[in-house]
């Protein structure tokens, strides 16, 4: 396949931020590869084979998730010899090749979470997360891997594998129920289900879930509104991996409405999906933050800076001029060079 320079640079920017230390940008990476899929996939492979780092393996693994390329499966049996956070991420990163249209590398990704699964030499928490991973596989080839875990003679495994049905057919209910506007008593446990459904719901059904959540956040005590916004913004990740835009406006609004910090997944999202109707709310949250707040401050430059660069907005835009009418000493520090 051939890249354009343009995209070559991009692709290459993006990678090289997996491995920094901006949790918000490193984020916002991983969604904007996760939109550009294949075409990523022969940097995230040369740059895993050079990472030296832990945080930055684990970080290529998710990017490497929505690319279906077969050669994920050679680093994901790596990463599992290796254990760990990064054996768990490398059972996610074949999980998103199950569904692959290629059915050799659909066929070998299922292969190798089964061998993972059931073969004791691995870590428990990675073989936990090789069975957690099949998930979204016919009932009955992951009801014969659960007969085979309920002799094994880990215990935990063997009680995982007891409950496997009835836990997936509750998540199933949990999040059907949601789907249809009833959502849970906590917002966990929705959280859990949608860890593996959101990405293959429908985009509308996202974006209504969205508005629910919204308005279950604000009839909540305080003290449980930040789990329902830490809901919502999974579901916005959810949909900017897809680059879908049609949420936008709830991102907005959070933003504009917000009293202090916002989780990282928002400033994610908005660095991949937002446009120019964000950068006045970025703006704003800019200008009220205090001088202690310069990791936040930083984060809403990175999102407003990402935004005007994709949508080609410059000094002489007139959005621009509106944000300087009213917070002309933000808008020179978010529009000079970073």
């Amino acid at each position: 396949m051939v890249i354009k320079a343009s995209a070559a640079s991009e692709i290459r920017q993006l990678i090289a931020a997996l491995g920094g230390p901006d949790e918000v940008r490193r984020e916002a990476s991983i969604a904007r590869l996760a939109v550009i899929g294949a075409r990523a996939a022969d940097g995230l492979h040369k740059a895993y084979a050079g990472a030296s780092d832990r945080d930055t393996r684990l970080a290529i693994l998710r990017a490497l998730e929505s690319t279906g390329d077969r050669r994920t499966i050679a680093i994901a049996r790596q990463a599992i010899a290796e254990g760990g956070d990064v054996g768990v991420a490398a059972a996610e990163a074949l999980r998103g090749l199950l569904d692959s249209p290629h059915a050799p590398t659909s066929t070998e990704a299922l292969d190798v979470l089964v061998a993972t699964a059931l073969d004791p030499a691995p870590e428990r928490l990675v073989r936990l997360a090789a069975f957690d991973a099949m998930r979204g596989i016919p009932e009955g080839v992951r009801e014969r891997v659960a007969e085979a875990l309920r002799s094994d003679p880990d215990e935990r495994l063997k009680a995982r594998a007891a409950d496997a049905s009835r836990d997936v057919a509750a998540a199933d209910d949990i999040w059907q129920d949601a789907l249809e506007g009833s959502l849970p008593d906590t917002a966990g446990a929705l959280r859990d289900a949608a860890q593996t459904r959101a990405a293959a719901g429908a985009l509308t059904s996202l974006q209504k879930m969205i508005d629910a959540c919204r308005v279950r956040e604000g009839a909540v005590t305080r003290a449980k509104r930040p789990e329902w916004q830490a809901l919502r913004g999974a579901l916005h990740q959810a949909l900017a991996l897809r680059g879908s835009r049609i949420a936008v406006y709830d991102l907005r609004e959070t933003v504009q409405e917000a009293k202090g910090h916002v989780p990282t997944s928002f400033l994610a999202a908005l660095h991949v999906v937002g446009d120019k109707s964000c950068l006045e709310p970025l703006a704003g949250a800019y200008a009220r933050a205090g001088p202690s707040d310069a990791r936040w401050k930083s984060q809403l430059a990175a999102a407003f800076r990402a935004i005007a660069r994709r949508e080609r907005i410059t000094r002489r835009h007139v959005v621009i001029k509106r944000i300087a009418s009213r917070w002309p000493e933000a808008v020179r520090e978010l529009t000079a060079r970073a």
